[in-house]
């Protein structure tokens, strides 16, 4: 069966490390670690994973940045297992990961994608909830007592309603993905229009509440850094009509509908509408508001 651990390497040494610790102390060793440095300054984390010597590590380095896009596109172009995850470079595998995604896999033949259980930590390693993972876990994202395969027309709307996918944690049957491809205009919000594509051509999720995977929530991540000057939510918009117009083609009304008025992501702009009213945020206000309301 087997698993590719694909990490897009750029940014925190030290962080970095600990993510490859955590491939290395996997329960199962039924992994490939391949790492692709997206030409970043320093070279230290290849000539420490050098050092490391390890026989399923595999380590290249860009000459030239390609983007995370063109970096997760050349990481599946490696793979050799029948199932990968895109880690990213500073989160976290609990030891469980591994043997978690193949059981599931094995148990749910049908399905092509998985989310599992995570947890959420700090810089420092110590558990936390954001406001946004608070309502990802308690409001948007389905209820599972135990592993749930998901569908069609219901999953769409559910992750159009909001996006509760944690994308470094979710797993991926190899042949099914390369069926598909990342879009280049997506710099941000390409995760969710991949696995939307998916979605619209009949692939199933695996969703369990097992916990295998801690991801890291920091001020310094694309994500945060995007959100107050609207970057993000200009990308959301657009994903959300590319969704809506497969929603259409596919005569699921529901979805339409789901993608056309993208409640949570909508609300989301309102929360940090306000935030950049209390920071003296001005010059952000416009499109937090063109978001909101249209």
């Amino acid at each position: 069966m087997g698993l590719d651990i694909f990490v897009a390497y750029w940014g925190d040494v030290a962080l970095f490390k600990k993510t490859v610790r955590s491939v290395l102390a996997q329960q199962d060793d039924d992994w490939l670690l391949t790492v692709v440095d997206d030409a970043y300054p320093n070279p230290e984390a290849g000539q420490w994973l050098h050092g490391l010597n390890h026989p399923r590590v595999r380590y290249v380095r860009n000459e030239h940045n390609l983007g995370v896009v063109g970096n997760y596109r050349k990481l599946m172009s490696m793979g050799t297992q029948e199932h990968c995850v895109f880690l990213g470079c500073d989160d976290v595998l609990l030891p469980n990961y591994t043997q978690t995604v193949l059981s599931m896999f094995a148990q749910h033949p049908d399905a092509s994608i998985l989310q599992p259980g995570v947890k959420i930590i700090d810089e420092n390693d110590a558990d936390t909830m954001t406001l946004p993972d608070w309502v990802k876990k308690r409001i948007v994202m389905p209820v599972a007592t135990q592993a749930t395969v998901l569908q069609g027309e219901s999953l769409a709307v559910s992750l159009l309603h909001g996006d509760w996918l944690y994308w470094p944690s979710v797993a991926f049957r190899t042949e099914a993905l390369r069926q598909f491809d990342f879009d280049d205009s997506l710099k941000i919000t390409h995760d969710l229009d991949l696995i939307l594509d998916m979605i619209f051509q009949g692939h199933r999720m695996i969703v369990t509440p097992e916990v295998c995977f801690a991801y890291r929530r920091h001020s310094s991540s694309i994500s945060a850094a995007t959100l107050m000057d609207g970057r993000r939510f200009k990308e959301e918009k657009r994903c959300f009509a590319m969704a809506e117009s497969q929603a259409r083609s596919h005569a699921w009304s529901r979805a339409t509908w789901a993608a056309r008025l993208h409640i949570t992501s909508r609300l989301n702009a309102g929360y940090m509408l306000l935030e950049s009213l209390l920071k003296r945020k001005f010059s952000h206000m416009p499109v937090l508001a063109r978001h909101l309301l249209g």
